[in-house]
């Protein structure tokens, strides 16, 4: 698949308008070809420009990040990332002697991508999560006297334990716990 032209212009302005790409701007085309690489699958699947967008921001700061580690310009420390060509204290101290230039003790400090999941890993959770609700919906529809959407709701959405749930719908404790442990066979059976 070939992406649009605004797909490209909106890639293109996300990797300009990034902060790192300052100083770095030599580099373009290849934070321009790692996000396309990572961002494909993406494109293919989100209609919504908004979340688009989300998406390939977070793609792009990731992409970045890898080109310029890739490239030799940031290495990973515990505090996050820092330059590669970072000057020693020692060295500071020593210049600010010689030069006496207030600026000699200026720091710049990257902060740290904080990415938990990437786009694929929630592209991946939510046609799971999907895949779930389509065959809770198939198995309530299946049995409807069960009430298993209903039991499911009050017990993974609202929080409620098998006593609360079985007061709430005039049913015994056993009852709802027969019916939790049959749905989650009948889910797992779809999965199958």
């Amino acid at each position: 698949m070939e992406f649009t032209q605004d797909k490209i212009d909106l890639i293109e302005r996300i990797i300009k308008n990034d902060r790192k790409f300052a100083n770095n701007e030599d580099l373009y085309e290849d934070f321009f070809n790692e996000t396309c690489k990572r961002s494909l699958n993406i494109v293919k699947t989100i209609t919504s420009d908004v979340t688009l967008e989300a998406y390939l921001k977070k793609i792009a700061t990731t992409s970045i990040l890898n080109v310029l580690k890739d490239s030799g310009r940031l290495r990973r420390t515990r505090e996050g990332f820092t330059p590669t060509k970072e000057i020693s204290i020692e060295q500071i101290h020593e210049e600010s002697n010689q030069n006496s230039n207030i600026y000699a003790n200026t720091k710049i400090i990257y902060e740290t991508a904080d990415i938990k999941d990437t786009p694929e890993d929630v592209l991946l959770k939510k046609e799971i999560l999907q895949h779930v609700i389509n065959s809770l919906e198939k198995i309530n529809n299946e049995d409807p006297d069960k009430k298993y959407l209903q039991i499911f709701k009050l017990r993974y959405d609202s929080g409620m334990t098998q006593k609360e749930i079985a007061s709430e719908m005039n049913l015994s404790q056993s009852e709802v716990s027969k019916r939790l442990f049959k749905l989650m066979e009948k889910i797992k059976q779809a999965f199958n």
